[in-house]
């Protein structure tokens, strides 16, 4: 292997970093150059995931005794260590996991405010006075946490996506079982490494990697994790929560998205255009918020198609520590061949392929994941590439001859987790917003975008209907408690 990094990362159990009882490690590959291990991880086993768990459930009551400042305090630290260490997580995450560098270094500062962010909620009201029928009483609401939650993290958004579900579970009061993604468990090593600089007393904060069908198992299987949140795939999200309902543990599930943009006949070309780009192909359509489907008034279709065509054939695609890239490669050889897999499905049911469909035949980028944005024309409801999450830099074009039609063809998914419109017209922006089966709705801004203090999540099969970020994430991390008082 060439650049290969021997540093093995350990798991993180009640405050040690500690070798695995399994004594086995693999590598984590840097998807732009399949020759060049990042690290090694270690294939924890149960005995791992036991011991997390029992550190977790050891330090909960006194975890939970501390006030919501104090917990705040120990996030303000972690943030500070995060932020002291930005370029170099962010480096690491680029070399992980694809996404280009500027991508990396914006994703690693979002975990820094969101930190920041949760450690303010420490100071906020927890619950309500209500006025009771009896005179002498007093009533009010509080919030009690959960006890030990589990965190199951996928490999997209190796620091966002973890510390907004970290975040609140520690600042509402719950301790931390965390398994990342497998190919994104070195960029997770140093995020932890940043909670431990940050002081958290021993066993509130785990991390174990390995393999999803034994550390994710066993935390939806454990009797001493009493949450779970997830966010991954439909097919597995379902078995998380079969797995949890099961055995009694509360869950919450952020799973997948076919994300339609609407171009109506009023819209602005060029903004449309560059949001459907930018949604659609910035990490390499690797989020579930990207932008899939573009439904485009048939008056404007062929000028949009045009100045689509002409910027995406402009993208430069390569390594993501390359200042002139665009466009990094896939995450990994699975979803390159996935990827790949669904393009030659749309042409086999029919779809007109415009631009891109195959790997890039550069010389310098053979030893890489890459393929090459690629855009569909001719796409019609029933196809596969209009009905399921491909998880790449795949753009499907599909007419509608008025707003009306182009609501209730977004709509016809099994998913809603984004959506978004361009046009001047109030009145279509209302209808969208009204008529629109998805958890986020935007006006002429790209699917894409998420922010840190507002709710987020899915309806339909994308969510299973909590909400995650904002002051919504108390919902998920806490459970009320009604207080009766009379002398």
């Amino acid at each position: 292997m060439t650049g290969s990094s021997n540093r093995t990362y350990l798991d993180y159990i009640g405050g040690q970093w500690t070798v695995s009882a399994s004594g086995e490690t693999e590598g984590s590959i840097n998807p732009a150059n399949r020759r060049e291990i990042v690290g090694f991880v270690q294939k924890s086993v149960q005995a791992d995931l036991d011991a997390a768990a029992a550190a977790a459930k050891e330090a909960s009551r006194s975890w939970a005794r501390l006030s919501g400042a104090a917990r705040g305090d120990y996030l303000y630290k972690a943030a500070n260590a995060l932020e002291r260490r930005l370029n170099e997580v962010a480096e690491m995450m680029t070399r992980e996991m694809g996404k280009t560098l500027p991508e990396a270094k914006g994703e690693t500062a979002r975990g820094v405010a969101i930190l920041r962010y949760y450690a303010g909620e420490g100071m906020r009201k927890v619950g309500d006075v209500i006025p009771s029928t009896d005179s002498e009483g007093l009533m009010f609401t509080t919030r009690a946490p959960l006890g030990v939650v589990g965190v199951i993290t996928p490999w997209n958004f190796p620091v966002a996506i973890p510390v907004w579900k970290i975040a609140p579970a520690l600042v509402y009061g719950n301790t931390v079982v965390f398994k990342p993604a497998q190919e994104t468990a070195v960029t997770a090593a140093l995020v932890m490494e940043c909670f431990h600089e940050a002081g958290l007393p021993a066993g509130v904060i785990n991390m174990v990697t390995g393999r999803g069908t034994v550390i994710g198992q066993g935390i939806i299987d454990h009797p001493d994790i009493q949450g779970i949140t997830f966010t991954g795939s439909d097919q597995v999200g379902k078995q998380v929560g079969l797995g949890a309902l099961k055995r009694g543990a509360k869950y919450q599930l952020e799973m997948g998205g076919k994300n339609p943009v609407i171009v109506a006949a009023d819209a602005d070309l060029d903004l449309a255009v560059e949001a459907t780009i930018s949604g659609g192909l910035r990490s390499t359509g690797q989020k579930c918020t990207a932008t899939s489907r573009v439904i485009i008034h048939s008056d404007v279709y062929e000028p949009f198609k045009k100045k689509l065509l002409d910027k995406v054939s402009a993208i430069r695609v390569g390594s993501g520590l390359d200042g002139d890239t665009w466009m990094g490669p896939c995450a990994s050889q699975s979803q390159l061949d996935t990827v790949l897999g669904y393009i030659e499905r749309g042409k086999q049911e029919g779809a007109v392929l415009l631009c891109g469909g195959k790997q890039p035949q550069a010389e310098e980028l053979q030893d890489g994941y890459y393929v090459e944005p690629t855009v569909f024309e001719a796409v019609t409801r029933g196809m596969t590439i209009a009905q399921e999450e491909i998880f790449g830099p795949v753009l499907a074009l599909m007419k509608a001859d008025s707003l009306e039609e182009a609501i209730e063809l977004a709509n016809d998914v099994r998913f809603g987790l984004s959506a978004s419109i361009f046009t001047r017209d109030i009145g279509s922006m209302l209808s969208f917003i009204r008529e629109m089966d998805a958890g986020l709705v935007r006006i002429n801004a790209e699917s894409a975008g998420v922010e840190l203090q507002a709710p987020f999540g899915g309806m339909k099969q994308s969510s299973s209907h909590s909400r995650e970020q904002g002051q919504a994430a108390i919902e998920f991390f806490t459970s009320i408690k009604t207080v009766f008082v009379k002398a």
